[in-house]
């Protein structure tokens, strides 16, 4: 196994195993308030879906958290149905022009963006049935912001500023005033989009492609639950008797150790970051925020825990291993050294489950080296009963460092 450097690698991926364990928690709940699940080889799993990590991640009340980041750059970016109206005509209505004329201006970005089906908010959910949660970056927003305050300028007309948005909207090819501003500015969509991406429906040149991608993160063993009952007790009983119970509810509860894998397309994220074309990613390119954005998703793989029901539950964990691969091939998952289940209790040893889950990741790693023979270079971070055989362990810090040394130095 390569442990420490990249031998001459120009890598296009970093990849990023981690196993965490959580007790007693709901750390991601499906639309009937159960844990999710996974059906994977010979057990069934506690699931956390990618969406719920990569927002905990995104949303971090933490200094690397990545909106915190994007903030630091001037480049962050709103999901909402409702950021036309809360971010670009919303001072139109409070500066006093005909409630009319905002409408009309209103309507016309709307249909733009959502196209011609859409409809002016109206209170109720039929009227933005048809809309996505557009992720639009803060530069995005100013300049829709300038164009509909520019027609409000012109015109009292709602007729007029309506014919006026069309034109705008056909202008040079437009719906290409979104891909127009990307190419002023490779971050106009902002951080999170060149990240994880976008995806606009009514202009597919507006889109992003991911640069991280993030797999579901399940149990390395069979899923181990439990329904918890409990009661609300009222403090102010009618009666002195009265044992007080205001409400009896149960929930599930789950335990676990966890395997997550993320993936770093390098030469994209660069690309996304910079404007550049990924070919040429390790040209004469600003890399810094491309490198701390890699040292900070090594953190918050390791440090930021999911979870609902925090009250109850206080479900935050960290890391017990992290490691870290940069390489030139296509990456591939350690998921499979858990196709057959862990045994939480194995009476053959008296090895701990962490312990028995890295030496079954780790031969798992060696068999695909001999077979593969593709030279990956790795680094860990790790409690010393799940160090990997041959690969470098050192501090968190350590390596997030060294993730994002490979991106900041690497050159053709």
């Amino acid at each position: 196994m390569t442990t420490t450097a990249t031998d001459g690698i120009v890598p296009k991926f970093i990849q990023i195993h981690f196993l965490a364990a959580w007790p007693g928690a709901l750390l991601n709940r499906d639309d009937a308030g159960l844990a999710k699940r996974l059906p994977f080889g010979t057990a069934t799993r506690t699931r956390v879906s990618s969406q719920c990590l990569k927002r905990h991640w995104r949303m971090a009340d933490d200094p690397r958290a990545l909106h915190e980041l994007a903030k630091q750059n001037g480049v962050e970016g709103m999901r909402s149905k409702f950021a036309i109206e809360q971010r670009v005509t919303a001072g139109l209505r409070e500066s006093g022009h005909p409630t009319s004329l905002v409408d009309a201006i209103e309507l016309a970005l709307l249909k733009t963006l959502y196209g011609d089906k859409s409809k002016l908010y109206d209170g109720t959910s039929a009227s933005v049935r048809e809309r996505q949660a557009l992720l639009l970056g803060r530069n995005e927003l100013e300049y829709l912001r300038a164009q509909a305050e520019s027609v409000a300028a012109q015109t009292s007309d709602p007729k007029e500023a309506k014919a006026l948005i069309e034109t705008w909207a056909k202008e040079r090819d437009q719906k290409g005033n979104l891909k127009q501003l990307r190419e002023q500015s490779a971050l106009s969509s902002s951080l999170e989009a060149a990240l994880f991406g976008r995806m606009v429906t009514s202009d597919t040149r507006a889109n992003r492609d991911a640069a991280i991608h993030v797999a579901h993160a399940f149990t390395v063993h069979a899923q181990q639950t439990e329904i918890d009952y409990f009661t609300v007790v009222d403090d102010l009983p009618v009666k002195e008797d009265d044992a007080g119970a205001a409400g009896v509810f149960d929930t599930e509860l789950t335990s676990g150790l966890y395997y997550g894998y993320v993936v770093v397309d390098v030469p994209l994220l660069v690309s996304n970051l910079t404007g550049c074309d990924r070919r040429d990613w390790t040209g004469d390119h600003d890399r810094a925020l491309a490198a701390q954005v890699v040292e900070h998703l090594v953190h918050l793989v390791a440090e930021i825990s999911p979870g609902a029901k925090k009250g109850s539950t206080a479900p935050y964990s960290r890391a017990e291993l992290v490691l870290v691969e940069a390489g030139d091939r296509q990456p591939r998952t350690l998921a499979n050294a858990f196709r057959d289940a862990i045994a939480t209790e194995d009476r053959t040893s008296n090895r701990s489950l962490s312990h028995r889950t890295a030496q079954a990741m780790a031969g798992h790693l060696a068999d695909l080296d001999r077979m593969y023979e593709t030279g990956e270079a790795r680094r860990l971070a790790a409690l010393p009963d799940l160090a990997v055989p041959e690969v470098a362990n050192g501090s968190l810090r350590e390596l997030a460092a060294w993730a994002g040394s490979i991106v900041r130095d690497a050159a053709a």
